[in-house]
């Protein structure tokens, strides 16, 4: 089951993925950082969410419809998986575990469902319990209408904030026009709800007429990496921009976000989007990327197991194969580096709880990077 892969890894200047950018986003400073990444869970196809139980197996999501539980070298199918829209981007998407799991035994996963009327699917939020390797107790929390047989754009990354609100992300479902900066419809927006599906009453459009109360921002285009900043608590989200134009931004209530109307990044074909990057009402990002990385998957190093990466940004590239380090000042990207170069799609990417980085690569599997001093 195991592979050992052992890596030196040089971390290579980014200036060539820098265009676009202001200077301070520039990469600077290369140095060596040696770690062995290990082969952990091999012969998985598209690994997308992966979490940690208290007795330190693992959670793993095949977008094919899969839950793979992980211990000991032991791979384990967990049953009663709830069907999936496997389409495209869809299928079964992201899993967390409740900060409370040893206590309530809650597990949350995000799929695209053929739920609804209309033919297609769109993005569903269940919570369920694991028992003797099944799914239990399933409750639905949220189903995004209405359903569309496009491929693209489900979001679904989830993040606990400190109060133990849920927050989740539907992308724009390839509406681009209508979805994100209509306040009545689902898509394009980060989600907030109680861990048990209710509503916060301070939710921004509770009380807004035929709003999407669950909403928490909007004009958001397809955010697939969130995490809880271990400081200030805030939630970060990154997002994919089209042909360019990734973003990384701070999940603030009732923020716009700004997609289409405003973006750094062009339509696929080459031709304008807008002309606008920035727009009065619109939140900037704290950090973009021209040209697209693809990014997916995103954890903070709270770890001291690395040198240097303590306080770090780690943000998996699908387009380019490889994982990305950001050094923060605060809200500032200062150094961007580069690991693991052309290992293939990295899909995810998670912080364990024993301070070591698991990383999840398509048709590869899961590795884990262990330090080396």
């Amino acid at each position: 089951m195991k592979k050992s892969i052992h890596i030196m890894c040089l971390f290579v200047v980014l200036t060539q993925f820098s265009c676009g950018q202001d200077p301070e986003n520039e990469v600077n400073n290369a140095k060596i950082t040696p770690f062995e990444a290990e082969l952990l869970v091999d012969g998985l196809q598209i690994p997308w969410g992966l979490a940690f139980l208290p007795d330190g197996a693992m959670l793993i999501t095949e977008k094919s419809g899969e839950l793979i539980h992980f211990k000991n070298g032991k791979k384990t199918m967990v049953s009663n998986v709830p069907p999936v829209y496997n389409r495209g981007q869809g299928g079964l998407l992201d899993v967390a575990v409740h900060p409370d799991y040893k206590q309530n035994g809650w597990i949350y996963l995000s799929f695209a469902s053929e739920e609804g009327p209309e033919k297609g699917g769109n993005t569903a939020i269940i919570r369920a319990k694991l028992d003797n390797m099944a799914l239990v107790n399933i409750e639905k929390l949220y189903k995004a209408t209405p359903n569309t047989t496009k491929g693209q754009h489900f979001g679904s990354r989830f993040a606990f904030d400190k109060q133990g609100y849920l927050y989740f992300s539907i992308g724009e479902r390839g509406d681009r026009d209508t979805n994100p900066q209509d306040l009545s419809r689902d898509g394009g927006k980060i989600y907030r709800i109680h861990d048990d599906g209710r509503i916060p009453e301070d939710n921004p459009f509770v009380g807004q007429e035929n709003a999407v109360k669950a909403a928490y921002t909007y004009g958001n285009r397809n955010p697939q990496g969130m995490a809880r900043h271990p400081q200030t608590g805030e939630i970060w989200i990154h997002e994919h921009g089209p042909r360019g134009g990734d973003e990384i931004n701070i999940v603030k209530k009732g923020n716009n976000y700004g997609w289409p109307v405003i973006t750094y990044g062009i339509n696929y074909s080459g031709t304008p989007i807008t002309d606008k990057t920035e727009m009065e009402g619109m939140t900037q990002p704290i950090h973009y990327w021209v040209p697209s990385i693809a990014p997916s998957g995103m954890t903070f190093v709270t770890s001291d197991k690395y040198r240097g990466w303590k306080g770090s940004l780690l943000v998996g590239s699908l387009s380019f194969q490889y994982l990305e380090r950001l050094a923060l000042d605060g809200t500032k990207v200062t150094q961007r580096e580069k690991l693991m170069t052309d290992i293939g799609r990295v899909r995810n990417v998670v912080e364990g709880p024993d301070g070591i980085i698991y990383v999840a690569v398509e048709g590869k599997g899961i590795y884990r990077l262990n330090p080396v001093k």
